[in-house]
């Protein structure tokens, strides 16, 4: 087995938010492989979040983030279950990365793409179907290039389906799984608004 460096630990941890004790045993057991254990660790959140992912969370707090220049602004709600949590310096971190992320990310506009409303999903399909590059096609072959491309406009809306900007590798909806796995809690980004200055509202 190749030794596992405190190093190793601290990069992995770093790299995925999750325990040091867990970052040892995942690259443990992956050989000192740090893709595997990246992966393993990722996995291990996906399902302690979707374990939690029911519990209430009637706590949390309020975060901003104003942009150099005071010209774009940010306020978010994220909740968590308990007090104790949304006072840890992790919660408050995860708080001010995803504000940072709605003010970076000017086509956002919803949380998950459950909250799109139709109306906007039927006229985006109304819009793909007024082009005329696909005519060539198959009504077939049409209708599911048609349906991968409003999929793709749904997910430049939706915040969850974003790359994180301060790790590519990982998508805002596993940057929160990630978080829930290192603070044992279920967490949920309740509401946003983004505010450039001269638009109203």
């Amino acid at each position: 087995m190749n030794k596992i460096s405190a190093q190793m630990v601290k990069e992995l941890r770093d790299k995925t938010g999750a325990g040091m004790m867990n970052c040892k045993r995942a690259l443990e057991s992956c050989n000192g492989n740090f893709d595997d254990a990246v992966t393993q660790l990722r996995q291990k959140g996906l399902m302690i979040a979707n374990k939690k992912n029911s519990r209430s969370t009637k706590e949390g707090l309020i975060e901003s983030y104003i942009h150099p220049g005071s010209r774009l602004g940010v306020l978010i709600e994220i909740n968590c279950e308990t007090d104790f949590v949304a006072r840890r310096v992790e919660f408050k971190e995860l708080a001010k990365n995803l504000a940072m992320q709605i003010a970076a990310s000017p086509s956002v506009k919803f949380i998950t793409k459950a909250d799109i409303p139709e109306s906007i999903i039927e006229e985006e399909k109304r819009i793909e179907l007024g082009k005329t590059d696909l005519d060539s096609k198959s009504q077939e072959m049409k209708l599911k290039i048609i349906e991968g491309r409003v999929e793709k406009r749904l997910s430049e809306l939706t915040l969850m389906d974003q790359n994180f900007i301060r790790d590519s590798s990982i998508s805002i909806k596993e940057l929160i799984q990630n978080n829930i796995a290192l603070l044992g809690e279920n967490i949920k980004l309740s509401r946003f608004e983004r505010f450039t200055l001269g638009e109203i509202q």
